[in-house]
């Protein structure tokens, strides 16, 4: 009795100082749900668009890109993506958006690109 005693005071004591270990208090800006994606990036920046038909192809577009998640807010014109950086990096996914017809903060989307757009997608450009 005296050993299984023992034997639970041990395991409970490890399982309390692998819990306390773990609680950091900084965001974890991985994804290790996922195995090999421990240097996954999350980061947001605007590209324009105007409706549901755009969000989805806003999302579809930088995830065959390389990145593992997207969401595009319609009412903030924000992109949250997370990538992985030794597939892909911000400024490829941007280029790829203005190529789609989507303008970025940095990137615009060629006249002719953004013209094929259905009517809905017509977001209101700068000059």
């Amino acid at each position: 009795m005296k050993s299984f005693n023992f034997a639970f005071a041990v395991l409970l004591m490890a399982g309390l100082s692998m819990s306390a270990a773990a609680q950091t208090g900084q965001p974890d800006r991985t994804d290790r749900s996922v195995p090999g994606t421990e240097s996954v990036r999350t980061e947001s920046f605007r590209v324009w668009g105007k409706c549901g038909m755009c969000k989805t192809r806003i999302e579809t577009t930088v995830k065959s890109e390389g990145a593992s998640a997207a969401s595009w807010d319609q009412k903030t014109q924000l992109l949250t993506v997370s990538y992985d950086p030794a597939k892909t990096n911000s400024d490829a996914l941007k280029k790829k958006l203005a190529a789609a017809g989507h303008d970025t903060e940095k990137y615009k989307a060629p006249d002719d690109v953004y013209s094929k757009l259905p009517a809905c997608c017509h977001y209101e450009r700068s000059k």
